[in-house]
């Protein structure tokens, strides 16, 4: 599906695609689609347990993006232990927080997907 799509959308060179996973988070670390990063967005509304629900996924993943910072003060989600889990799987791992809403945190963002997700990878 994504070569038939490369084929239809003809990016031009320097060009991101995104392929987002619909469904669960135990698929996409299982498959190489030819993605240069694997990133994972979660919400803080989804818990900070999510990577021990999901290892594959971020143990694979090549960054970690928190959204929905904003809801911080009105949900249960621990930071920190969210990263420790995080690292537990994948030392290293990237991991930032950000709110689409206010725009908190974007710029990094986008710093990351403009310098190169291959030369922002953290081994």
């Amino acid at each position: 599906m994504v070569q038939r799509a490369m084929a239809a959308l003809r990016p031009e060179d320097g060009s991101l695609l995104f392929v987002e996973n619909v469904g669960n988070l135990v698929c996409p670390a299982l498959f190489d689609i030819g993605e240069q990063a694997k990133v994972v967005i979660i919400s803080v509304t989804e818990g900070s347990d999510k990577p021990l629900k999901y290892p594959h996924m971020f143990s694979a993943a090549d960054l970690v993006v928190i959204n929905k910072s904003d809801l911080l003060p009105y949900v249960d989600f621990d930071a920190d232990a969210f990263a420790g889990y995080a690292r537990s799987l994948k030392p290293g791992v990237k991991i930032f927080t950000l709110s689409a809403k206010t725009g908190e945190g974007v710029t990094r963002w986008y710093d990351w997907l403009t310098a190169g997700p291959k030369s922002a990878k953290v081994r």
